[in-house]
């Protein structure tokens, strides 16, 4: 996964954990694209204090995936929804009405799972 990509996953399922003052840096530089040297300005603290506590906040946000793992049973998730809409279309397009029940109700059971891990 693009690093920016898991960055933003993770900032949005763990960010309420991290201090304000985290919270702040890290959607500039993350979120906002910029710099070290940017927020080392706006903020009062060196270039490489800013790579540190971004440094720093990516510990500490893949930490908790690591212990929770929201990030990785949503991707999953969503890769799940694609491949039944997938096949879905599929169905539609070969005209098989019965296999469309079966894909339905089984799509039914497995969104009752997901939602309940989530």
């Amino acid at each position: 996964m693009e690093k920016i990509v898991r960055q933003s996953l993770l900032y949005d399922f763990y960010g309420e954990l991290l201090t304000d003052h985290q919270k702040n840096i890290y959607e500039e530089v993350v979120m906002n694209d910029m710099s070290y040297s940017e927020i080392g300005r706006i903020y009062g603290i060196s270039r490489q204090g800013a790579y540190d506590l971004i440094k720093r906040c990516d510990k500490i946000l893949e930490d908790y995936e690591a212990k929770l793992k929201l990030v990785e049973k949503f991707v999953n998730a969503r890769e799940k929804i694609a491949t039944m809409k997938s096949n879905i279309i599929k169905l539609k397009s070969d005209n098989k009405d019965s296999e469309l029940e079966k894909l339905i109700e089984e799509i039914d059971i497995e969104t009752a799972k997901l939602l309940e891990e989530f």
